[in-house]
């Protein structure tokens, strides 16, 4: 009977320590996946914040903007424009004309810009 009460003792004392250890796993892997949530959501929201940033970057107005000011660039002039044909079957490039409403929208910009500037 002593042997039974000590061996039923030794295994208590077994199961009693794996329960322990089990609850210091799971809490311990509890905290673990609260961090990693918390830091999920700083990173989304940092996400957000970097997807609005680059729409308010690319923004035709402001590449435009800072195109002129910044880089000191012209917009071409249909004059100066180059328009090139492709030969699908041929496969070769000539220089072509542009067609005549391309041409006239492109024409009729410019006209107006320097009409709107001329003193009245």
């Amino acid at each position: 009977m002593t042997r039974a009460n000590i061996l039923l003792s030794a295994l208590l004392v077994a199961c009693a320590l794996g329960l322990v250890t089990s609850q210091y796993r799971a809490r311990k892997l509890f905290v673990d996946t609260e961090r990693a949530q918390a830091q999920a959501a700083r990173l989304e929201v940092g996400w957000n914040q970097l997807q609005v940033e680059q729409t308010a970057l690319a923004k035709a107005s402001l590449i435009d903007t800072k195109a002129r000011r910044e880089l000191a660039m012209q917009p071409v002039s249909a004059e100066r424009t180059l328009h090139l044909v492709v030969d699908p079957v041929d496969r070769t490039v000539r220089l072509g004309t542009p067609l005549p409403e391309v041409a006239a929208a492109a024409v009729e910009p410019a006209a107006r810009a320097r009409t709107a500037g001329a003193p009245r």
